[in-house]
């Protein structure tokens, strides 16, 4: 008996039009494939390498701030031109504020302070200071409307995040805190710092909430209103003496007394102005006053490193002779520098 063979089954010829899309899928697929493993090792690398603030920390000397717009100008006398220039090199915390730097355009301010930071080869630092009802009308007064403050700090928190390469220091609303008891508006205020420090985190930013200074609230005192706030752990630690003139002996001591009451919280600490110390209780622009040291010079366990928050040079407020509260203030800006030109 013969057996006939059974037919093969036909081959599947695929048009070459479809072998060429099909090859080509695939390489986007593993190309895709590479560059998504790529996305995530360089984010693992950027969370594994990132590091608090520290000793020898470097910020950047924006060309932006105020000392640096003066220094551009040149147009006051000898002493004035020399201590705007100093100023304007001095590595120095940037303040975003909605007066200044609105919805529309904060993003673009973080952006270009971002890549300062990386010609500098330094942290950007940041004082974020927009807040409700901000410095309860005082010198200060100002701010934006709860729902624009959410947007206007995500903005923020999106510049921030698109900068993941370098360490972000953010200050957050300095007084906020402090005078939340006397403004009648602990809650609210609390409210709000939570929603930025939701919009404001992410890979090397570091958060340090208002801690006010030492010769304003007794630690007991100041610990409670920062615990109620419920932002611990969620941020980095406290920022001392903002805008303030204590030494930085008084601010250690109560970093870490603090520290102790809040569960290991850490600290930044504002020498800015304070090389000459305190004026008695006077704390809107006395004088006498001097720059005190540079930022990353001192730190411990607790106090993360100083730097320079309030730039010298920028008015208290509208009072001991100052301008309106942030204005260039040329005679300021040469007291506080006299023994460094």
């Amino acid at each position: 008996m013969v057996r006939t063979p059974r037919p093969s089954r036909p081959r599947r010829r695929v048009p070459r039009p479809l072998l060429v899309i099909g090859s080509v899928v695939a390489v986007v697929a593993l190309l895709a494939g590479v560059s998504m493993v790529g996305s995530l090792v360089t984010t693992l690398f950027q969370t594994l390498s990132a590091r608090p603030p520290a000793v020898d920390t470097r910020i950047v000397a924006p060309d932006e701030s105020k000392a640096a717009q003066a220094a551009r100008a040149g147009d006051r006398n000898a002493d004035q031109n020399a201590a705007a220039d100093w100023l304007a090199t001095q590595p120095t915390t940037y303040w975003l504020t909605p007066e200044i730097d609105p919805v529309d355009a904060v993003w673009d301010r973080v952006a270009h302070l971002a890549a300062e930071a990386r010609e500098q080869d330094a942290a950007l630092s940041i004082a974020i200071y927009g807040l409700p009802d901000r410095d309860c009308g005082n010198h200060s007064a100002g701010g934006l409307d709860p729902e624009s403050y959410g947007t206007w700090t995500a903005r923020i928190g999106d510049a921030l995040g698109n900068a993941s390469d370098i360490q972000k220091i953010v200050v957050l609303e300095p007084d906020s805190i402090a005078l939340s008891s006397s403004c009648g508006s602990p809650a609210d205020r609390a409210s709000y710092l939570r929603t930025a420090v939701d919009n404001l985190r992410g890979t090397d930013t570091w958060i340090y909430i208002d801690g006010g200074h030492s010769a304003w609230h007794p630690v007991d005192e100041i610990a409670d209103l920062i615990r109620a706030t419920g932002l611990l752990p969620s941020v980095r630690g406290v920022a001392l003496n903002v805008s303030n003139y204590q030494d930085t002996a008084a601010e250690f001591a109560y970093a870490h007394a603090l520290s102790d009451r809040l569960g290991g919280t850490h600290a930044l600490i504002d020498t800015s102005r304070n090389g000459a110390g305190p004026a008695g209780t006077q704390w809107c622009n006395p004088s006498g006053r001097l720059v005190g040291s540079g930022g990353g010079a001192y730190g411990d366990d607790v106090v993360d490193t100083n730097l320079w928050i309030k730039p010298p040079g920028e008015s208290d407020g509208e009072c001991n002779g100052g301008p309106p509260a942030g204005t260039w203030w040329p005679a300021s800006a040469v007291e506080l520098t006299r023994e460094q030109r």
